[in-house]
């Protein structure tokens, strides 16, 4: 773990800090046994830099013999990013791969012309009973990419950057931050980090076309503004933004470059409106792949 300490010295406190121009408090939704906060899309913000969807579940705690299952469901024109705080998820998709997540851990898959996948608690976690707590992303795809081939990507704990900013401990998870690169693909210029910040403690944010912090835990300030617990502050395009912690806090920064118009039904993401159309009569008339392993169930199309 590196230090930065010398290049951020100060900035903080020596120039004003830049403020927000929204705050979002997420829609809190029961999915029977746990909660999910969806902070993306809202009416008043469709998306920051590339991102498009922001949902934060848990935590929550099951009993032996109860767990998640979110049965196979499509996607195109997109890739998703899940990230776990606790517990963990088997993750199977329709190009074979079969793979649990741990915490720590980055899934990216990339539905690109069409995916189909699941996520359910593994067997062993089920049995003995678990903590969930995670993060799910998902990332619009540059125009050019929109109709790729699919596939998936998992990157271990180990293989995500960290870096130490005036005592700050920092993890990269895709793009670059404080001097460090995350190994995580991506399509356009994005930036997705977290940092833990004990009460009192200031932070300097990079740069970026469009960025939001997420507050995963905790309470934050951005220019004397309030940023409370499971709320999402939308950057206003300044220099020397900065937030410090008036609570021992965990905040998720996430931005990058601006992408146009995205439509959005259900499961499916794309700059056409045709297209998403076409995935709906697909999804219905049964022309996505299955899931090897997991093909006995699927969620319908919602009407």
């Amino acid at each position: 773990m590196s230090s930065l300490s010398q290049v951020f010295e100060n900035d903080c406190e020596n120039q004003p800090c830049s403020g927000v121009s929204l705050i979002i408090t997420p829609r809190e939704k029961d999915l029977g046994g746990f909660s999910v906060r969806r902070a993306l899309p809202v009416k008043e913000q469709r998306k920051i830099g590339p991102w498009i969807f922001f949902d934060h579940a848990g935590p929550a705690t099951f009993a032996p013999g109860e767990g998640v299952d979110v049965r196979p469901h499509p996607h195109i024109n997109l890739a998703t990013v899940t990230y776990m705080f606790e517990g963990s998820f088997m993750h199977r998709d329709s190009l074979g791969n079969e793979i649990a997540i741990a915490p720590g851990d980055i899934n990216l898959m990339v539905a690109g012309k069409g995916i189909v996948h699941s996520e359910r608690t593994p067997d062993d976690l089920r049995a003995a009973g678990h903590t969930l707590h995670a993060l799910q992303l998902w990332l619009a795809l540059p125009e050019e990419d929109e109709e790729i081939d699919p596939a998936f990507y998992h990157y271990d704990a180990a293989d995500l950057p960290t870096t130490e900013v005036d005592g700050i401990p920092i993890r990269v998870m895709m793009g670059e931050a404080y001097g460090v690169s995350s190994p995580v693909k991506t399509f356009a210029e994005t930036l997705y980090f977290e940092a833990d910040l004990k009460a009192g403690q200031t932070l300097e944010l990079p740069k970026a076309e469009e960025r939001g912090v997420y507050v995963a835990a905790g309470q934050i300030e951005i220019n004397s503004q309030a940023v409370n617990e499971f709320s999402l502050a939308v950057m206003e395009e300044r220099d020397n933004t900065c937030v410090k912690a008036t609570k021992d806090s965990r905040i998720a920064l996430i931005g990058g470059e601006a992408l146009g118009e995205r439509h959005m039904f259900w499961n499916f993401v794309s700059s056409r409106k045709e297209r998403i159309e076409q995935a709906k009569s697909d999804w219905d008339d049964g022309k996505f792949p299955k899931v090897p392993g997991d093909d006995e169930e699927y969620i319908p199309l919602p009407k």
